[in-house]
C-alpha cells in the first residue's frame, strides 16, 4: 500500500525535454491510467517511478520518502512490461519465482507464494510448462504473477495488452480489474488505448507532448473535457469538433458554420461565449438521434443531412453525414438499416453541447 507523489518532474534526453515539470499524486489502492499518443511521455514517467530512468529535475516520493536515488529493487515496486520478458528456458514456476530466489527466500515460502498467486491467476495447471507452450494471455498472466509474488506496494503496467488480439485484450482487461480488487495494491497503468483507460481506471491522466492535459474520473473526462485534445482523444468514435463563429440572432446566440447551417446555443450559467467569437463546436456521436425517435427536442435543434459512409457495428451504426455542407459523425441504433445517400433528419441533443475557444482550445461552454 503506498501513495506516490510526483513533484515538478522534468526529463531530458540530452537537450531534448520530453517531460515538462509534471505534478501528480497517486493515492493508496488507486488504479491510475496514464493515456496519450506515442511520444507523450507516459512511459517515461512510469520508468522514472520504477527507477529505470534518471530524473533530470524534481522529485518522486513514495509514502513521503524521496526515492530519486533509491535502487529500483528497494522501491517496493513491480513492473509488468509490454513484451512479457519471460525466460524461455524456464517453466512457469521458475519464471514466477526467479526474483524470490535472487532474494534468497526460503524454498517453502517461495513455493507457498507462487502457488497462492497461481491460484488467483488460474495458472495452477501450467506451472511446469515453458513459455512457448502458453497462449499470449497465459504468458501475460505469468508476467503478472511474477510481479505479484513479490507482494509489491505498487504495480506498474507498461502497455501490457498491446501485443494481444482484440478478443484477448477484452478478456485481459477484466482479469486486470479483478486482480486489482483481489490484491488491494496501487496500480499505475500506461496505455495509448483510450478504451483501456476508460474501462480500467479510477482516474485517468491524459498526456500530450510531455504535458498533463487533464486528470479526472473516466466519466468526468468524457462529459467535461478541458480542451479539444481531451475531447477528441477520449471517446470512440471521437467527439465531432467543427470550427464555427458565434453570432447573435433574434432568438439569442447561435453557432454559424456557413450560410446554410446554424445551431442555437442554449443559455448556460457561467458560459464565456460572445458574439463574433471564433470557436470550435463539439458534440458526441451519441448526441445525434434520428428525428422519429426524438419528439422531445425543439425543431431548431434538428438538422437534415445525407449519409455518406455507413459503419455497421452490430449494436450500433456510425454514420458519416454531410449536414448542409458540414461533416459530422452520428450514431444510430444498430438494427436500423442505414443506406449511403439516404436523407435523414437528425435531432442534436444540445444539452450536451461543447464549445471551445478556437485560439486556446480550452473549454468555454
Amino acid at each position: 500500500m503506498a501513495d506516490v507523489l510526483i513533484r515538478n518532474v522534468v526529463k531530458r534526453f540530452g537537450k531534448v525535454e520530453v517531460v515538462h515539470g509534471v505534478n501528480l499524486e497517486f493515492y493508496d489502492n488507486e488504479f491510475i491510467v496514464l493515456v496519450g499518443p506515442s511520444g507523450c511521455g507516459k512511459s517515461t514517467i512510469l520508468r522514472m517511478i520504477a527507477g529505470l530512468e534518471k530524473i533530470t529535475e524534481g522529485e518522486i516520493l513514495i509514502d513521503g520518502k524521496v526515492i530519486n536515488d533509491v535502487a529500483p529493487k528497494d522501491r517496493g515496486i513491480a513492473m509488468v512490461f509490454q513484451n512479457y520478458a519471460l525466460y524461455p528456458h524456464m517453466n512457469v514456476f521458475n519464471n514466477m519465482s526467479f526474483g524470490l530466489k535472487l532474494s534468497k527466500k526460503p524454498k517453502e515460502e517461495i513455493a507457498k507464494r507462487v502457488n497462492e498467486v497461481a491460484a488467483i491467476l488460474e495458472l495452477g495447471g501450467l506451472l511446469h510448462r515453458k513459455p512457448y507452450e502458453l497462449s499470449g494471455g497465459q504468458r501475460q498472466r505469468v508476467a503478472m504473477g511474477r510481479a505479484m509474488v513479490r507482494n509489491p506496494s505498487i504495480f506498474l503496467f507498461d502497455e501490457p495488452l498491446s501485443n494481444l488480439d482484440a478478443k484477448l485484450r477484452t478478456q485481459m482487461r477484466t482479469e486486470i480489474k479483478l486482480l486489482h480488487q483481489k490484491v488491494q495494491s496501487s496500480i499505475i497503468y500506461v496505455t495509448h488505448d483510450q478504451v483501456e483507460a476508460m474501462t480500467l481506471a479510477d482516474r485517468i491522466v491524459v498526456m500530450h507532448d510531455g504535458y498533463i492535459e487533464q486528470v479526472g474520473a473516466p466519466i468526468e473526462l468524457f462529459e467535461k473535457p478541458a480542451n479539444t485534445f481531451v475531447a477528441g482523444f477520449i471517446g470512440s468514435p471521437p467527439m465531432n469538433l467543427v470550427p464555427a463563429r458565434i453570432t447573435r440572432a433574434a432568438t439569442g446566440l447561435q453557432l454559424e458554420f456557413n450560410d446554410k447551417l446554424s445551431i442555437p446555443i442554449p443559455a448556460k450559467p457561467g458560459a464565456e461565449v460572445a458574439d463574433g467569437q471564433e470557436v470550435i463546436m463539439g458534440i458526441r456521436t451519441e448526441d445525434f438521434a434520428i428525428d422519429i425517435t426524438t419528439n422531445g427536442f425543439p425543431d431548431e435543434w434538428k438538422v437534415e443531412g445525407i449519409v455518406e459512409v455507413v459503419e455497421p457495428l452490430g449494436g450500433e451504426t456510425n454514420m458519416h453525414m454531410d449536414m448542409q455542407g458540414v461533416k459530422f459523425t452520428a450514431r444510430s441504433e444498430g438494427r436500423r438499416i442505414i443506406r449511403v445517400g439516404e436523407k435523414l433528419r437528425l435531432a442534436l441533443n444540445l444539452n450536451h453541447l461543447h464549445i471551445f475557444d478556437a485560439e486556446t482550445t480550452r473549454s468555454i461552454y
